[in-house]
Formats: structure tokens, C-alpha cells, sequence
């Protein structure tokens, strides 16, 4: 009930801050227009309206079915239909509630990345290309998150008193092997990426690897314009599959001393280490969730001898508010991490007012949020706001910037 009333009172403040977001910090017009400025709230508050909605309709759909008595019967049929097989039933009762919630997410999810990208002008994708990466998505979703549950519910009845031990050592594992190979085995689903050939982008990454004492394996530009006119960056991986990822937006569309503002920006996270302390605060976080679901499963679950195929609805929804009321945890950390980058991206590359600039035409171009909401900065933004990001960069570049 905790976990209800917080996410609660987290959506409904949510709910206010995107309807009255209040004033607009002055010196938000010195970099950006009126325009701008309404632009980027329109844009957004929409796709939060959105994001919020699909939440909402998520927990009360679990909600109506666990406290309506329909969770207790939907397990009976998978149970009957399996034919008596606990394995059986739970697979099915699994693959039944992975199919109502993504009929019940699919709307919010056009909606989102397509509609209304396509309506802004930032979508570059036709409807069968949409269509064709939301199956392979879904799809991917379905064989992972079906692997999962059969060794959760193999490992709950195994070890009932050390399971969540088991499932959470389980968990961790898999971020370390994820980050070793999403980039090699599932991102080559979705785009394309090719070494930078470019002589001018491979002698700027020298020079600042150079300066940066580190060894940069790859830099590899994304396909990006075949779904959006966006440009970003990212870095990803570990060991050998370490590697830089430039948005083919990004080299179109901006000028060189930026895209060398952006490089020295994901070197940064490499040379503070953010890939392995991401990964550390993650499994740790990850051991503290297991011993919760444990704790809440042993009080909410009535248990004879086997925990019966409705209890992954309880824990799905466990996961889903968890998840929701966790998110400005998770991102204090990311935006502290972002902080640190950009300071050490303006030691890089001697030139705080490129770095400005790019945070400035970056907010234009994406038509970010500029001027969010206290809360809504506080609660949803992975990285610092544009504003936020000028000042730290400035003051990092000293005097002169």
C-alpha cells in the first residue's frame, strides 16, 4: 500500500506540474526565445501526458485484476488448460498478461514515437518501418521476459527461503553480459553503424584520447536519420565492445568544434568510469529490490505449498511501481553523472563556449523542455536541463566563457 499511495501522490503532482508548470526563469531568454521556449513545453507535456497516462492505465489494469478476484480466476484457467502442468500454467498465465498489457500499451506507444514525432516534423520513419521495429521489439521482450519468469518461478520453488538471493545474483549477471552484448547482438537489430571514416572526426578523436589518456576502440556513427531528425550521442559497452555512437544527425547538422564538444562528452564518462559505477549502483540496487519483492511476496501471496500463476501479476505490478516511484533516485544519479562529463568534455576541449552552444542548439533542434518544472526536473530528467548545463559549463570554463 506504501508503494500505491507514493506513486500516487507522485502521478498527481506530476499531473499538476505539467498543467501549471509556472514561470519561466528569466535568464532562460538569454539563450532562448519565447518560441522556443513554448515550443519545447508543448511538445513535451504532451508526450508526459502521454508517458503518465500509460502508467496510470498499466497499475489500474493490474489493480482491477487482483483485487477483483479476476487474477485468482484467469489462474485457474491457465491452470486447467495446461492441463494440471505448474510450469505450464504459469508460462501461459504469463504469456495471457503480456498480451493484454501490450493491447493496452500499444496506443500510448504509437501515439508517442510515431503521431506525434511525425506531427513535429522529427520522425523520418514510414508506418510499416514503425511497425516492423515495434514487433521485433515486442518480440524480443516476449523471449527474454518468458526466460525470466520460468527461471524465476523454477528458483522460487527451489529455494524458497534464498530465492530472491538467487534472483537477484541472476539479475546482476545479466546487466554485466547485457552491457558486453546489446551492443553487438541487439542495437545491429535496429540501425545500422559503420566505423567514422571522416579524416577530420578520426584526428579530433586522436587528439582527445590523446588528451584524455584513453584508448578509444571505436567510434561508429548511427544510421539515425532512417527514424528521426534528432541527433544525440551515447557511449556503450565494455572491454572490446566499448565504442562511441555519433547520430549521422549529429554530423549532418552541427559544426565540427560541437561535435567535438559531444566526442569529449561521452570520453568523459569513460575516463570518470560512469559504464562500471552505473553497473555497480545498479546490481546493488538490484539485491535491495529482490529482498523487498521477497518481504512483500510472503505478506501478500497466501502460500500452501507452490505460489500460484496469478502471483506474477503481483509482481509485475511490484515491479511497475517500484520502478515509477524509484525514477528520481535513478536519475540524481545520472544527472550527477552527466555533470561531471560535461566538465571534464570543457577540460578537453579548452572551449566552454562551443560546449555552450552545443547545449543551446542541441535544446533547439530536439525541441527539449527548457524551462521544466522544478518537479518535473527533479522527478523525470536523466540529464540536467539545458539552463543547468549552460551554468555548470560555463562555470567550469572559467572567466572567458
Amino acid at each position: 500500500m506504501i508503494l500505491i499511495f507514493t506513486a500516487g501522490v507522485f502521478s498527481l503532482l506530476y499531473l499538476w506540474f505539467i498543467l501549471f508548470p509556472g514561470r519561466v526563469v528569466p535568464e532562460t531568454g538569454h539563450y532562448f526565445n519565447d518560441e522556443q521556449i513554448n515550443l519545447g513545453r508543448q511538445f513535451n507535456n504532451v508526450l508526459r501526458l502521454v508517458y503518465i497516462s500509460g502508467f496510470l492505465a498499466q497499475v489500474c489494469f493490474l489493480l482491477w485484476l487482483l483485487f477483483g478476484g479476476r487474477a485468482e480466476a484467469l489462474s485457474r484457467w491457465t491452470q486447467q488448460a495446461a492441463g494440471g502442468s505448474y510450469g505450464g500454467s504459469i508460462l501461459l498465465f504469463f504469456l495471457t498478461l503480456w498480451l493484454f498489457l501490450q493491447l493496452l500499451n500499444l496506443p500510448f506507444a504509437l501515439f508517442s514515437s510515431f503521431y506525434w514525432q511525425h506531427q513535429w516534423g522529427f520522425s523520418t520513419q514510414g508506418l510499416g518501418a514503425w511497425w516492423l521495429d515495434y514487433i521485433k521489439s515486442a518480440g524480443l521482450d516476449l523471449v527474454l521476459s518468458a526466460i525470466g519468469v520460468t527461471l524465476l518461478f523454477w528458483a522460487i520453488n527451489r529455494w524458497p527461503g534464498t530465492w530472491w538471493l538467487a534472483g537477484a545474483a541472476f539479475i546482476s549477471i545479466w546487466f554485466v553480459i547485457q552491457t558486453f552484448l546489446w551492443p553487438v547482438v541487439v542495437s545491429p537489430l535496429f540501425n545500422r553503424f559503420v566505423p567514422a571514416k571522416d579524416p577530420a572526426v578520426l584526428t579530433m578523436v586522436r587528439e582527445l584520447s590523446g588528451k584524455a589518456r584513453l584508448p578509444v576502440g571505436q567510434v561508429l556513427i548511427m544510421d539515425a536519420s532512417r527514424r528521426t531528425t534528432k541527433a544525440n550521442a551515447y557511449f556503450t559497452g565494455l572491454g572490446r565492445t566499448k565504442r562511441i555512437v555519433l547520430y549521422d544527425t549529429l554530423l549532418a547538422n552541427y559544426p565540427p568544434d560541437e561535435v567535438e564538444a559531444v566526442v569529449a562528452h561521452e570520453m568523459a564518462h569513460w575516463r570518470q568510469g560512469h559504464i562500471v559505477r552505473g553497473l555497480i549502483l545498479g546490481i546493488l540496487g538490484n539485491f535491495v529490490l529482490w529482498a523487498l519483492l521477497f518481504v512483500m511476496l510472503r505478506s501478500a501471496v497466501p502460500l500452501s505449498t507452490r505460489y500460484p500463476p496469478y502471483t506474477w501479476a503481483v509482481i509485475l505490478l511490484f515491479f511497475l511501481l517500484v520502478s515509477f516511484v524509484s525514477t528520481p533516485l535513478r536519475n540524481y544519479f545520472s544527472r550527477n553523472m552527466e555533470e561531471k562529463a560535461d566538465r571534464v568534455a570543457v577540460i578537453l576541449t579548452g572551449n566552454a563556449p562551443a560546449v555552450v552552444r552545443l547545449q543551446v542548439d542541441l535544446a533547439a533542434k530536439n525541441m527539449s523542455d527548457v524551462a521544466p518544472a522544478p518537479f518535473i526536473q527533479w522527478f523525470s530528467y536523466s540529464h540536467p536541463a539545458a539552463l543547468t548545463r549552460i551554468k555548470l559549463i560555463q562555470q567550469a570554463g572559467g572567466p572567458s566563457s
